[in-house]
């Protein structure tokens, strides 16, 4: 990820989705004294003192799931773990430290990342002196705090961005990634596996299978044109009223899952049938996502003697409109028609979500866009301001605008900002996340459109 990852680690039920839920400022994540209720990851960016990070909530470790899960939740937690640049061990205090507290120490110990431990359900000064027992796990001393009662947030916050790496150390990492991952998803039958089976017979160099995370998932890494890529086959899934085995539940939480962690993805549709409820519900999910995606219609061989590319590509947009901008590549998986170039125009995707623009261009631009078309009044009588915009993070291209009252943008203006920031940009074919914040004390007085004056 472009933006440093703050991972929630700790066993059950010490209040991980609390302060998850806390820092956040809103209640996004399921809170509730039975354990296991977390099980996927959920991700929120924060800001503090002009540094952003996201704060990632994982399921308890070493829970016994009553529905059988805890393969598919360990899983999630070691994403968590692996992909985080500060691990935050949460420890209860009112528990005191326990078994399982000694597991989860002897789990992060042996990794080379910084770990904070904090001290939820401090609700009062005397439990934050039992706190100091939790000294003994050897990662210093706790931050105590109380979720549910509201204590410490500023220390806590204070903590995780004093132990965030550098902006220097974040570019580095981001150079280092090393292949594009792409995901194939779709309806069963759309011809997802022998798309990849023809894309690495066809001129490549190195094939490897391995296994992925789930045991329906094949990675398959290959070289084409000298670019190393891996791509992600998921079980093809059924609309909901079908889903009559765990085998077919496990499938649609996989594929889920697959495309939060690939670069792009591939959607896939068989030329010969119509557009179903699972594709939209999958789309749907892309979208939620944030996810560079191409519509990839297979099998077109069947029809091109029956219908124009035209035809189907206004087909798509009909049912997909909120994905208007998103390419649409028609081939034929089994011969490998078209294969190739649809692969090159995933780079670009893959390309365009990585790319930064530089902040004197983008408040240009947006200068522009609001000269052009200045904000509706608010309520207050009183037309909105945006001071000054940022690119605060990559993958997806995520453009910060600093303004004087977020609620006074209505989606309709913000859909035009987002559409000029797409006309103007680099990122014509990929989502961008516009986020809209409130001015600190610290932020420029006048507005952008004012410095023009």
């Amino acid at each position: 990820m472009a933006l440093p990852q703050v991972s929630i680690i700790g066993r059950p039920n010490v209040g991980k989705s609390s302060i998850f839920n806390w820092l956040a400022g809103r209640r996004l994540a399921i809170v509730d004294d039975m354990a296991g209720v977390t099980r996927d990851r959920m991700t929120f960016m924060l800001e503090e003192d002009g540094r952003y990070f996201e704060i990632v909530d994982t399921g308890g470790i070493g829970i016994n799931d009553v529905d059988h899960l805890d393969e598919e939740i360990e899983t999630q937690i070691e994403i968590g773990i692996q992909g985080a640049d500060l691990l935050m061990f949460v420890v209860d205090v009112r528990d005191g430290k326990v078994a399982l507290d000694e597991k989860v120490t002897r789990r992060l110990r042996g990794l080379d990342k910084p770990v904070l431990i904090v001290a939820n359900k401090c609700d009062g000064d005397n439990w934050e002196l039992e706190a100091n027992d939790f000294f003994s796990l050897g990662f210093g001393k706790p931050v105590c705090c109380s979720a549910k009662n509201n204590r410490h947030k500023k220390a806590l916050i204070a903590a995780i961005v004093k132990r965030l790496p550098t902006q220097a150390e974040v570019d580095k990492r981001e150079t280092r990634r090393p292949e594009m991952k792409f995901a194939l998803v779709g309806r069963r039958n759309v011809g997802k596996s022998t798309f990849v089976n023809s894309l690495v017979q066809s001129e490549r160099m190195i094939v490897s299978e391995v296994a992925g995370t789930t045991r329906d998932s094949v990675d398959v890494r290959f070289e084409l044109d000298g670019k190393t890529m891996v791509a992600i086959d998921t079980p093809g899934l059924r609309r909901g009223k079908s889903v009559r085995t765990d085998i077919d539940w496990y499938g649609t939480h996989r594929a889920h899952r697959t495309i939060r962690h690939a670069d792009v993805i591939l959607m896939m549709f068989d030329s010969s049938k119509r557009i179903s409820k699972v594709d939209r519900q999958l789309c749907s999910y892309i979208e939620a996502a944030y996810k560079p995606v191409i519509f990839v219609v297979n099998k077109w061989d069947l029809m091109a003697e029956h219908m124009v590319t035209e035809r189907w590509a206004d087909y798509i947009h009909d049912n997909f409109s909120t994905l208007w901008n998103a390419p649409i590549a028609f081939v034929t998986g089994k011969t490998g028609q078209n294969c190739k170039r649809l692969m090159n125009h995933a780079q670009m995707l893959y390309k365009q979500s990585r790319a930064r623009v530089g902040t004197p261009q983008l408040n240009r631009i947006v200068k522009e866009a609001l000269i052009k078309h200045p904000p509706p009044m608010a309520s207050n009588k009183k037309r909105p301001k945006i001071y000054y915009a940022a690119q605060i993070g990559i993958e997806p291209p995520t453009i910060m605008l600093k303004c004087n009252n977020p609620e006074a943008f209505s989606k309709t203006y913000r859909r035009y900002l987002l559409g000029v920031l797409r006309d103007s940009l680099e990122f014509g074919e990929v989502p961008i996340r516009m986020v809209l914040e409130k001015r600190s004390s610290s932020d420029p007085h006048e507005s952008i459109e004012e410095s023009l004056r």
